[in-house]
Formats: C-alpha cells, sequence, structure tokens
C-alpha cells in the first residue's frame, strides 16, 4: 500500500493527496503533518513495516467535502485519490487513482462555492513585443471567456472585475515578482506555473480546435488575437491536466473586448461599493443588495456581472431598459415570469456538476423540474413586447426531450449516494427488473424461511438477520441456546445472543446477494450512461440557463423599479448629465423606517457646469451626492432604471471615484501618498467622456500645500483632461475657481443654525460655503463637553490669529492683535477679527483686479451677515 501510495504522490508531489482507504481518507508523511496543523485535526502514525512509521491523519470520506473546502481557502492543492474497485470482491490490494485534483479555482462543489458570485481561473498570456491574454473560467457553471489587450492598466481592472481565486501563469512570469505583485494587489489567489509550449499560440490554438472538434476558431472571435488565444488554450491545458474529465460542458469559448464595457478601476469599485461595503466587505449594503430582487442563483450572478461591467453600446443599454419598461409596465408578466423563475435549481452549475461527471440523481432531479417550467415561460414571453424580451423567447429551447428522458429514467426521490441503487425507475430496462425481482424473491423467502425455523425449533424470537461482516445468520437470545437444534453452524457470539447459520441459509445468501449487487452495479452502469447522455445536451442546457438568468436579472430590475419609483433614464451620446430629485439608491434602502431621503438635481456638462465645486459641513450630504450621481450614471448604462424624477445621461466612457482616507501600510505608502496616487491615476486616464468624483483632495498634508493642491487639480481637470466633475472639499477657497473659469460651478449642502446647534437640510443650493461646522459635527458625534467649549477658544483664537501663525508668536500674529486693539475691536466679535485678519494676510502685489474685487465681495459679505 505504501508504494501505492508513493507512487500516486510522486504524480501530485504539489498536492495534499487523500489516499482513500475504507471510510477514511487518509494522509501520511508531510501532507499528515500540513492537513493536521490546517484542519486542527489530530496527528497519528501508521506502521507499515518493522523500520517504516510515518505520521498519519484522516477525515471521514462523507465529509471530505467540507475538509477539503477549508484546504482550498488556506491555498493548498488538493489531490484525491479514489478506491477504483469494491473491496469485498478483490482479493489483495484494491486499485487506487487520483480521480480529481481541486485548487481554489476548479472547485465545482456546490458547497464550497457562494451563491451569487462566480469562481474564476484566469490564465494570463504575456507577448514578447507588449500585450497580454486573458482566460476567465468558471468551472462550476461552464463560462469561458477570453480578451486581448495592449494596456497593463485595463488589465488590472478587467481583473479587478473578475477577482480571480487562481492564476495560470507561464513558469518564467510566476516567478516574477515585479508580474505578480500587482496581481495579489488585486487578489491574493493561488498562482500555478505551466509550461511555456502550454502558451504558444499554435499549440493552443490546436488544443482548442480539438476540444471544440472545429477547424477554425472563427466563430469564437478569437481568430486573429494570438494572445487571447494562447490564454484560453493554456487554461484548457490546465483544466485537462488537472481534472481528469473530458470537460465536456466547456463547450461555448467567447471572446470579448474591454472597450465595450465602462471602465472602473478597482479604487472606484471599492469606493462606490458596488458589490460589498467598504467598512465591513459584505453585500447588505452595497449596490448590488440594492438592486438584488433576483429569485435564482445564476440571476443574481449575472446582476452581478452588469453592475460590474456596464455598457457603451446605446443599443445595448436601450435595449436592456426597454425590456425592463416592459415587465416595469406589465405587472401581471413580471409576477407571473418571477413565480416561474422563483425556487428554480441552479441551471448553470447543475449543468457543470452533469458535465464534469460528478452530479448525483438528486441533481437530475432537479434540472428536471426546471425544465418542466420552461414551457409555462415561453408561454408567458409571447405576451413580451420588448425585443430583447421576445428575442430570449425564440432562442429559449424547451429542452423537453431531455426532461423527458430523466423523467423515464430515475425515480422522483432518488437517494444521494449513487452506488446503492434505488436511482433507476422501475420498467425503465428488463434486465434490471428481473435482478430486482430476483432479490425480492430471496427477501421473501427469508420472511418464510424465519416463520418455518421459528416453528421447528420452537424458538419464539428467533430472528434472520444481516449485516455487512456476517452476511444472513439466524440470531438466538441465550436463554433459548438449549433448544438450538445440531444442523445450526455457529458464527458469533454477541453479548445476549448467539449467531449461527445453514447450509440452507448460506446457499441463499449467495442468490440473494449476488442478485442485489448485480442489481446495483446495474443501476450505477445505467445512471452514468444516462447523465453521459444529459452532459451531451450541455450546449442547450447552457444556453438555456443564460436566457433564464437573463430574465431573472431583468425582471428583478424591473421589480425594484417598480417598487421604489425609479423611472427610466434617457442615455445618449452627448456631454450632459442632467438629473432631476435624484436619490442615493443605497442611502435611500437603508434609511429608518420614517425617515424620508431628500433628492437633488445635478446637472454636468461641457460647458456651463464642467466642474461643479461642492461644499458644506460633515455629515451634510456632500459624499452621498457626489456618489449617487455616479451610482445613476452606472445605473443607466447597465441598463437599469434610475432612482430619480427625470435623468439624461450623456455616455461615459469611465468612472473615476476618489474618496477617503486609506493607507498601505505593507507597502510603505502613507495616506497622503495613496491619495495623491489615487489622484495621478485619474488625471492620467480620464477622458473628456469621463465622469470624475472627487471626495476632498489635500486634506492629508499642512493646509496652504492642500489648497494648492486641490486647485491645481481642478484647474488640470478643467483646462486639459475636460472629464465632467464632481469636487467635494472642506477647502472654499477652491470656491473662487468659478471666477476664473466660466464653466466651474459652485453648489452647497445647505444648513440652519440655531444657535450653537446646525440642523442638515440636505438640500443642495447654488453657491459656495465658507464654513465647515466641525465643531458642532463634533458635538452631534458626541464628544465631551469640555472638549467642545476648548475647542471652540481655540479656534477663535485660531482664526483671530491667522492660520500662518498658529502658535500666536509670530510677528504677523502680534502686529494684528495690536492692531486690533487700536481699532478698540471686541475680543468676542468674531467676525470682526476675521475680516481684521483677512485684509492683514492679502497679497496685494500679486492679487489681480479680479482677485481683488472677489475678496472684496467676500469681506463685505461677511459683514453684512453679521450685521
Amino acid at each position: 500500500m505504501l508504494k501505492q501510495y508513493r507512487a500516486l504522490k510522486a504524480r501530485y508531489p504539489d498536492a495534499l493527496l487523500l489516499f482513500r482507504l475504507g471510510d477514511f481518507y487518509e494522509l501520511f508523511d508531510e501532507d499528515a503533518r500540513v492537513a493536521a496543523r490546517e484542519l486542527a485535526i489530530v496527528l497519528t502514525s501508521r506502521r507499515f513495516s518493522k523500520e517504516i512509521r510515518l505520521p498519519m491523519c484522516g477525515v471521514p470520506y462523507r465529509r471530505v467535502t467540507a475538509y477539503v473546502g477549508r484546504l482550498i481557502e488556506r491555498g493548498h492543492k488538493v489531490a484525491i485519490a479514489e478506491q477504483m474497485e469494491d473491496a469485498r470482491q478483490v482479493k489483495g490490494l484494491v486499485r487506487r487513482e487520483v480521480v480529481r485534483v481541486v485548487t481554489p479555482g476548479t472547485v465545482v462543489e456546490e458547497a464550497l462555492l457562494p451563491d451569487k458570485a462566480e469562481n474564476y481561473l484566469v490564465a494570463l498570456a504575456a507577448g514578447h513585443k507588449g500585450g497580454y491574454g486573458l482566460a476567465a473560467v468558471d468551472l462550476s457553471t461552464g463560462e469561458f471567456a477570453a480578451a486581448q489587450t495592449d494596456d497593463w492598466p485595463a488589465l488590472l481592472e478587467e481583473l479587478g472585475r473578475l477577482q480571480p481565486r487562481e492564476y495560470v501563469l507561464p513558469a518564467r512570469l510566476a516567478a516574477d515578482e515585479a508580474f505578480t505583485a500587482p496581481l495579489r494587489a488585486v487578489r491574493p489567489a493561488r498562482f500555478s506555473p505551466l509550461d511555456e509550449a502550454h502558451f504558444a499560440p499554435e499549440t493552443a490554438r490546436r488544443r482548442l480546435q480539438a476540444h471544440f472538434g472545429v477547424a477554425s476558431l472563427e466563430a469564437y472571435g478569437c481568430e486573429g488575437q494570438p494572445l487571447a488565444t494562447s490564454a484560453a488554450g493554456a487554461a484548457l491545458a490546465y483544466l485537462q491536466g488537472s481534472q481528469l474529465s473530458d470537460l465536456r460542458h466547456l463547450r461555448r469559448l467567447t471572446t470579448y473586448s474591454l472597450a465595450n464595457f465602462l471602465s472602473l478601476d478597482s479604487v472606484t469599485r471599492r469606493n462606490l461599493e458596488l458589490t460589498r461595503t467598504l467598512r465591513e466587505g459584505r453585500a447588505p449594503g452595497s449596490l448590488f443588495w440594492a438592486l438584488d430582487a433576483t429569485v435564482t442563483a445564476m440571476g443574481a450572478r449575472l446582476l452581478r456581472r452588469w453592475i460590474q461591467q456596464p455598457l457603451l453600446d446605446r443599443g445595448g443599454i436601450d435595449a436592456r431598459l426597454e425590456a425592463v419598461e416592459n415587465l416595469v409596465n406589465d405587472h401581471f408578466l413580471r409576477a407571473d415570469l418571477r413565480k416561474l423563475l422563483d425556487g428554480l435549481y441552479d441551471v448553470e452549475r447543475l449543468v457543470g456538476r452533469i458535465g464534469f461527471g460528478n452530479a448525483n440523481a438528486r441533481d437530475l432531479v432537479a434540472l428536471r423540474a426546471v425544465l418542466d417550467r420552461l414551457p409555462d415561460v415561453k408561454a408567458r414571453l409571447d405576451e413580451a413586447t420588448a425585443a430583447r424580451l421576445r428575442g430570449l423567447n425564440a432562442s429559449l429551447d424547451a429542452l423537453q426531450d431531455v426532461a423527458d428522458l430523466i423523467r423515464q429514467a430515475v425515480v422522483d426521490s432518488p437517494p444521494i449516494l449513487v452506488r446503492e441503487g434505488g436511482l433507476i425507475r422501475p420498467g425503465y430496462q428488463a434486465k434490471l427488473d428481473a435482478l430486482r425481482a430476483a432479490a425480492v424473491e430471496g427477501r421473501d423467502w427469508l420472511a418464510a424461511f424465519e416463520t418455518s425455523e421459528r416453528e421447528r425449533t420452537n424458538i419464539p424470537n428467533l430472528r434472520v438477520k444481516y449485516n455487512q461482516v456476517f452476511g444472513f445468520f439466524i440470531e438466538v437470545t441465550k436463554s433459548h441456546l438449549a433448544k438450538v437444534p445440531p444442523d445450526y453452524e455457529r458464527r458469533a457470539t454477541v453479548r445476549n445472543a448467539e449467531r449461527f447459520a445453514t447450509p440452507e441459509l448460506k446457499l441463499k445468501e449467495a442468490e440473494i446477494l449476488s442478485a442485489e449487487d448485480r442489481a446495483d452495479e446495474l443501476e450505477y452502469d445505467l445512471f452514468v450512461a444516462l447523465r453521459r447522455q444529459v452532459a451531451a445536451e450541455s450546449e442547450r442546457l447552457g444556453a438555456a440557463a443564460r436566457v433564464l438568468a437573463e430574465l431573472d436579472a431583468t425582471a428583478a430590475l424591473a421589480e425594484v423599479a417598480a417598487r421604489h419609483n425609479y423611472v427610466r433614464p434617457s442615455v445618449d451620446d452627448g456631454d450632459a448629465i442632467a438629473i432631476v430629485e435624484g436619490r442615493h439608491p443605497v442611502v435611500e434602502r437603508s434609511l429608518p423606517a420614517g425617515e424620508r431621503f431628500v433628492p437633488n438635481d445635478a446637472t454636468l456638462d461641457g460647458t456651463g457646469s464642467r466642474l461643479v465645486i461642492v461644499t458644506g459641513p460633515n455629515m451634510s450630504g456632500k459624499s452621498v451626492l457626489i456618489r449617487q450621481v455616479a451610482l445613476i450614471v452606472l445605473m443607466a448604462q447597465m441598463g437599469s432604471f434610475v432612482p430619480a424624477v427625470s435623468a439624461r445621461i450623456g455616455l461615459a466612457d469611465r468612472i473615476f471615484v476618489r474618496a477617503g482616507a486609506t493607507d498601505d501600510i505593507t507597502q510603505g505608502r502613507s495616506t497622503f501618498l495613496v491619495e495623491m496616487s489615487e489622484t495621478a491615476h485619474i488625471l492620467q486616464h480620464a477622458t473628456p467622456r469621463s465622469l470624475v468624483v472627487l471626495d476632498e483632495v489635500g486634506r492629508g498634508t499642512s493646509t496652504y500645500d492642500g489648497v494648492g493642491l486641490a486647485w491645481a487639480v481642478g484647474e488640470f481637470l478643467y483646462d486639459e483632461v475636460r472629464a465632467r466633475t464632481l469636487f467635494a472639499t472642506h477647502f472654499h477657497e477652491l470656491t473662487a475657481l468659478s471666477e476664473e473659469r466660466p464653466g466651474v460651478r459652485n453648489v452647497s449642502l445647505a444648513v440652519a443654525e440655531q444657535g450653537d446647534e446646525i440642523v442638515f437640510l440636505r438640500r443642495v443650493v447654488p453657491g459656495g460655503m465658507d464654513r465647515s461646522y466641525g465643531v458642532q459635527v463634533a458635538r452631534l458625534a458626541g464628544l465631551p463637553e469640555r472638549v467642545i467649549v476648548r475647542a471652540t477658544e481655540v479656534m477663535r483664537r485660531l482664526e483671530r490669529a491667522g492660520e500662518g501663525e498658529q502658535q500666536g508668536t509670530g510677528t504677523a500674529a502680534k502686529a494684528l492683535r495690536q492692531v486690533g486693539e487700536r481699532l478698540l475691536l471686541p475680543a468676542d466679535d468674531e467676525t470682526a477679527w476675521l475680516v481684521l485678519r483677512d485684509l492683514f494676510s492679502l497679497d496685494i502685489a500679486n492679487l489681480t483686479p479680479v482677485q481683488a474685487l472677489v475678496v472684496l465681495n467676500e469681506l463685505q459679505t461677511k459683514l453684512k451677515r453679521d450685521a
């Protein structure tokens, strides 16, 4: 056995080998040490000879999936070696083979997969003269897609969307830290090196052609894209080498262009909280959570993909919007479709397991239940008017031949295990029926035999029983042993009884067990043949699953729109974004019962409102406002209705959102450096068609440095990039940009002052705001009153002294105090001291006439407001 184990281990040296021994999977030697540590199970040992004792640990075979899942989560590769023969029928060592290699990117077990997210393995190819190929495979659903790009940042953005759990790389790239470090930054994942020969374009092409059984890849869209072909062929080579399966459910390769979708970098995805929250990393509180009214797992995955991959094609956007509108307006059609879809099993993953060869009989019954509903789905879709819905109906194959095949073969409530019989419906095959009849006759004979033996021996509690160790036996309690006849042969002694056999019973035992074993074996063979027949229809089944997923996602968007009063946006090729009474889709849903979200208008275009400066206190709603504009644009381009009274959206090629303060300690990057790096990325990649959302720039350094940087960033976005920009800031000085640039507009979030208290009105009003009300917000946050009072004193002192001399010891501060005293300014006249400070700090020699007028107007406004 040790020789057998070592031979298998030699074939998979980088995997933990789970070696089947009866009811357990055992691990030996170093594998056992690793598994015992990772799984927190007992490490024992086993003696193989007088000289050899190896560490050993094991897990029950019925619970192996959970243990494999824990090993995979910790980044390990697992090889599973099964017993290929029935130990009862083999003399000597049972033959074992590795039947499956499991890695993070090749999981197909339902219990180990997230319901509403894909599980991608990604192969990457790099050209010698630049450029990259990408192939993404979700083995659990059969999704197989490839792309090619010359843009490294665009590749990283796409990987950020895919969030792969495993990378397949040429060996040289897998060892190149400069190449793998950015991939790890996207998401920690397993790196699986593969021989460079598998990435050769011609080798990859031949492999793909052989797999799909075609002479050309033109139908799959990758003809003329050698790097996409290389990545796809390498992914297939890796799977064929590790999965020991024909992968018949991978029958559809889709080649796509990254340029066909609105681009979202990882920072923007994180800050917009598209699929998980920034703070806790959970789905509740994300845009996906707000829009997910799907009733199937496959529909939820598609909706998630739509959110992360908004469209750039107006035709595709309008087609989705029209389909959503059809279902919004037709309540009964929407309700009927959702009822028909509700409770359907995950067809994509069912097809994956069937094609992969590890589906059980219950999976086939679940598939049949889905197929039985397809005629009703088609009948209801006949009433749809939207072109996209009618197109889905036309492409939906009812697959009743497959449903009938399963119905005829498999019982309605089969057992989970496929080798223990009870799967196949009576009447499906005559030979199986005959074997079952023989087994039943044998059981009837046993019942009659038990009755006759009781009468013959006068032992009232005599029983004929069975177990796997002794087979059939007669059990007699010890109180009746004196009555046992001489033809009974003793088999075993148990606590309160003795077990016996008779020649007649032994003869019948062989007949019964032979019939039952042959029936179970035949049932298994028939089931495997049936599973292969269904797997042969994987392409048709996969197409039906995609239609059902799209129906579910579309109906979910319609349901959310109807429930929450969303409207159809108008999407065009112009540069205007005009939103009337827009609302934040997540914040609105998260408000306490009875609390109403305050809607606001937003206008951006290439002329009068290219750069909008948003000021206002903390907690007043600046961040909500600017993010809701970004989310409404994204929702419109994914084909969703939007939370507004009306919305006109000029297509955006990219959305950038920079917000918050984060650091990257492991890379030695401070909060401010991260902020500047993210800002630099926006300035280098934004275009006039982009939407840029900035929530504070320059706050991580000194005030004057920060103001200077924020001002320069605003100017650059306006003058050079010319992107539509929303800029929320506490640097009130930026509002002066509107005096120099005609396309800069100031808005603020209104507040009402009540003594030392403020009330947030959440309403956007024209014009800037020159106060942040930080102390008042701190009071709302619960800071001790003593801290609030002291902060107010210090703030007023600093304002009087001038921000440039915050310690109050410089000559400028002393001169300011002396002038104020000569003018008899009261010490508590805050406005007078602020005006004096501003006058005192003016650099008149460097003021332009326009700037001087602006300053004069601001000073006058302060005095008038105080009066």
